[in-house]
């Protein structure tokens, strides 16, 4: 039986935000553990797809900050991302400034399977990558 600990959307976001100060500290206390070895965490691509999101549209974070929370979660040592690599490719395309989370991740999607066709009707961010091509 395995002791890892799947972490929500919301855990991150009390922690990042610090608005509900218990949760903050439950929260703190969660990352410590798993910093210090007592425990493994693991999240998922969507988990941080709704960071993203709700840090955009419910506080009005900016692309640096979030890019700023994406990349501290990305480098903690004992934090599991699903498809970290791709995650990785994503936080970089986005900060970059040109794109969205979810079109940013795609993209890093579409390179992981190294597919060179995309069928989209909103083409602005795909049209722009080398290799790739709009059916």
């Amino acid at each position: 039986m395995d002791d890892t600990v799947f972490v929500d959307t919301n855990v991150f976001l009390r922690f990042f935000v610090n608005d509900v100060a218990a949760q903050y500290e439950k929260a703190r206390a969660l990352f410590e553990a798993a910093e210090t070895g007592k425990i493994k965490l693991e999240t998922s691509e969507l988990v941080i797809a709704e960071i993203v999101w709700v840090l955009e549209s419910f506080y009005g974070f900016s692309r640096k900050e979030v890019t700023e929370v994406l990349s501290t979660l990305l480098s903690s040592r004992n934090l599991k991302i699903a498809s970290h690599a791709r995650i990785t490719e994503a936080v970089r395309l986005y900060a970059a400034g040109n794109m969205d989370f979810i079109d940013a991740y795609n993209i890093a999607y579409v390179r992981s399977k190294e597919y060179s066709k995309v069928a989209t009707f909103d083409s602005k961010h795909f049209k722009k990558v080398d290799g790739i091509s709009i059916v």
